[in-house]
């Protein structure tokens, strides 16, 4: 068995990674809450994407919060407990939720160092920067190096994602007015885009058809640049319209196209009918 690195890494649980992919790399993940209909519930933990779907079509209310300093204060404990002598907490942009912040907040009282890296993006954009981290960690890196291999990932990273509606960005302030008038005013279908941890509107077509084919052509150009392409593909409720999209995108990537749902947090934002690919360079340097 290997050794457990002695830094360790933490990200959250919006950043949407397989649990077995988080686990192989050794990544601690601190849930977000969920509140279905008045109900709390740990994202990842006990309720389920497909859930939250059902509730949302229901037109259940749903609501989302970051986890409390003291959750994390609770995990920067047991991990020092455990041996780290430091820890890097890779978290969703701190533009769309206060999760880094309160990371922040109980990193101030940890009785190790630890580095809280907003990645200024959102799911596996976040997923895979962590997850590059912890696999620097796991190779013997000093903090400073995680910590870099954290920010260069992340800031390489291009997330574009459709949506079914825009009606729950725009409710939940994620996105401008103007912005979700191209989806219903103009009866545009727009592709969307995190760009420096907002979200902005990249492209506007007609179809859903269009819009994923967008997604290819763009997620491809990013992948054409990076060193060693790590690609991603998200959704909430329609995992074969995800599955198709990773086979036009496999050959492009350095490693199998992670597939899995959005999670319960960013799918309470972005609703059902969300199709999402991120792509990142595991060797950024900036």
């Amino acid at each position: 068995m290997a050794p457990t690195p002695r830094v360790r890494v933490v990200t959250d649980s919006t950043s949407a990674l397989p649990a077995a992919i988080a686990a192989e790399a050794g990544l601690t993940t601190v849930p977000l809450h969920v509140a279905v209909d008045g109900t709390e519930h740990l994202e990842g933990v006990d309720v389920t994407d497909e859930a939250l779907a059902d509730a949302i079509v229901a037109g259940a209310p749903v609501t989302t919060s970051q986890p409390t300093p003291a959750a994390f204060a609770a995990v920067f404990e047991r991990l020092a407990a455990e041996g780290a002598s430091a820890v890097v907490a890779v978290h969703i942009s701190g533009e769309l939720s206060g999760t880094a912040a309160a990371s922040a907040a109980a990193a101030a009282g940890a009785p190790v160092p630890v580095r809280v890296v907003d990645s200024r993006s959102a799911a596996a954009g976040t997923g895979l920067a962590a997850l590059a981290a912890a696999r620097a960690a796991a190779a013997g890196a000093d903090a400073d190096e995680v910590e870099r291999v954290a920010r260069d990932v992340a800031a390489s990273g291009t997330t574009l994602f459709l949506v079914g509606s825009l009606d729950h960005l725009r409710r939940g302030g994620r996105l401008t007015r103007a912005a979700a008038a191209v989806g219903t005013v103009l009866g545009m279908r727009p592709v969307l885009t995190v760009r420096d941890g907002r979200i902005e509107v990249l492209a506007k077509v007609r179809t859903r058809a269009a819009a994923t084919d967008r997604l290819v052509e763009v997620a491809r150009e990013a992948a054409a640049r990076a060193r060693r392409p790590l690609v991603a593909v998200h959704h909430l409720d329609t995992p074969g319209d995800a599955a198709a999209l990773a086979e036009r995108l496999a050959d492009a990537a350095a490693e199998p196209v992670v597939v899995g749902p959005v999670g319960a947090v960013l799918g309470a934002h972005v609703g059902p009918g969300v199709l999402a690919v991120v792509v990142v360079d595991a060797e950024a340097r900036a």
